[in-house]
């Protein structure tokens, strides 16, 4: 079976519920009074009883009555109606996004745009920070996974939708933004100005070392033994247009190495503010770890239609002993992956509660640059977990080492439960 292209990104504004119908307006000035032209003012079913009389006098009015015409932008009009209409359905995953914004989004999907390289999401009406990417001028400055925004260049934030938010954030390379922000468990504000630069995202990152060329651990909470054993390191970073490639590439190498290698012990997965992707994307990374036949996640529609999608290619990494990191800002596609291995036991879990994300969104272009995406169903783990708001809890809690900058005290913790745990079993 062919599934559409399902996003689970949390990098997203406001969008359209429904179609009005109301493609265009042109508007042509002649001595302050309107010439209005009206196209599709049908709704695309001819069946759908929709009494638009009120929107049409609103528009009307303003452009005849209103006494700076200098100000009027009929399409922003249309466009702020359309975020009306998202907004009452008061999910910030279903978004309408103009042409502008539609571009930006595909452009962080390819793995490279402007702005600051932070993923942005929304939680009890406060733009948070889902995650800051890897080496990006955001995680530079000092931003973090669950920052709060509070202001932008010290306007406040309070009552912006994603789309506002990210307008303003983002912006071309070599210019600056102030966020102040509130850090999590804590109380004050924070002023972080940031310099935007061209981002290139590349999903995936491997390595392989001995614990004691591990730059980022204590080596003093290993033995003399632990200290010579390797381990490999493979973070994903986002579920985006090139990560399957790029997950080939080096997944292949280290199907080898693992196979040869005798000191390796086993695999880190590092899904830290990995804020989701394509859902297709996830289903074949899991597939690298399980066996055919199992069910990677379900969808679970709105009139009850359930869809499992299942293991789809012969894995190289069925064997590896294998521990997944997590923390706040792993999202949807990144939730998926780690439930799916923690349900089956194939993985351990180590690290913080996910951001909890449980909803699938499809994007569709519909036409002048503008897209819509729309949430069609909320995901299952194979265990029939939803996460939405709540999250994955990891199986081994580790805290970020706030005391010592240098020292990654996940993967410390990862690495000491790979050692511990070295067998790598599947549950039928």
């Amino acid at each position: 079976m062919r599934f559409p292209k399902l996003l689970l990104l949390t990098v997203i504004a406001f969008s359209l519920g429904y179609t009005v119908g109301v493609n265009k307006i042109t508007v042509d000035w002649r001595n302050y009074k309107p010439n209005v032209t009206v196209v599709n003012k049908e709704p695309p079913n001819p069946n759908q009883q929709l009494d638009l009389a009120q929107l049409w006098i609103v528009l009307d009015k303003l452009q005849t009555q209103y006494y700076d015409k200098t100000k009027i932008d009929s399409q922003k009009m249309i466009n702020g109606a359309i975020t009306g209409l998202v907004g009452s359905l008061d999910d910030p995953y279903t978004v309408y996004l103009p042409p502008v914004q539609n571009t930006s989004f595909k452009q962080t999907l390819a793995g490279q745009f402007e702005g600051i390289g932070a993923e942005l999401g929304m939680k009890d009406k406060q733009i948070i920070v889902v995650a800051p990417l890897e080496g990006s001028p955001a995680q530079k400055a000092g931003i973090r996974a669950a920052d709060a925004i509070v202001k932008v260049d010290n306007v406040s934030t309070y009552g912006w939708t994603l789309n506002q938010a990210i307008d303003k954030i983002r912006g071309p390379k070599g210019t600056k933004v102030l966020l102040s922000v509130v850090h999590k468990d804590d109380s004050k504000l924070t002023d972080i100005a940031i310099p935007r630069d061209t981002i290139n995202v590349k999903s995936v990152f491997l390595w392989t070392k001995k614990i004691n060329a591990i730059d980022e651990v204590d080596q003093k909470n290993f033995t003399k033994d632990q200290l010579d054993n390797e381990v490999a390191y493979l973070r994903l970073s986002q579920f985006g247009d090139n990560t399957n490639q790029e997950w080939l590439s080096l997944v292949n190498k280290l199907a080898l190495e693992s196979e040869k290698n005798p000191n390796m012990k086993g695999l880190i997965l590092d899904l830290r503010n990995n804020p989701g992707g394509y859902l297709s994307d996830a289903t074949f990374i899991a597939s690298e770890f399980l066996p055919s036949g199992k069910t990677v996640v379900s969808q679970d529609d709105n009139v009850g239609n359930k869809i499992d999608m299942k293991v789809e290619k012969q894995g190289l990494l069925l064997k590896i002993p294998l521990v997944v990191l997590i923390n706040k800002g792993s999202a949807s596609a990144s939730e998926i992956l780690s439930g799916a291995l923690r349900d089956y036991k194939r993985a351990l879990i180590v690290g913080e509660t996910s951001f909890g994300k449980g909803t699938i969104q499809t994007a569709e272009d519909l036409g002048g640059g503008a897209g819509l995406h729309i949430t069609v169903a909320k995901w299952l783990t194979p265990n029939g977990d939803w996460v939405h708001l709540k999250g994955i809890d990891p199986d081994v809690k580790t805290e970020v080492d706030t005391k010592n900058a240098a020292r990654d005290a996940q993967l410390e913790k990862a690495i000491q439960t790979l050692l511990a745990n070295q067998t790598a079993t599947v549950q039928n």
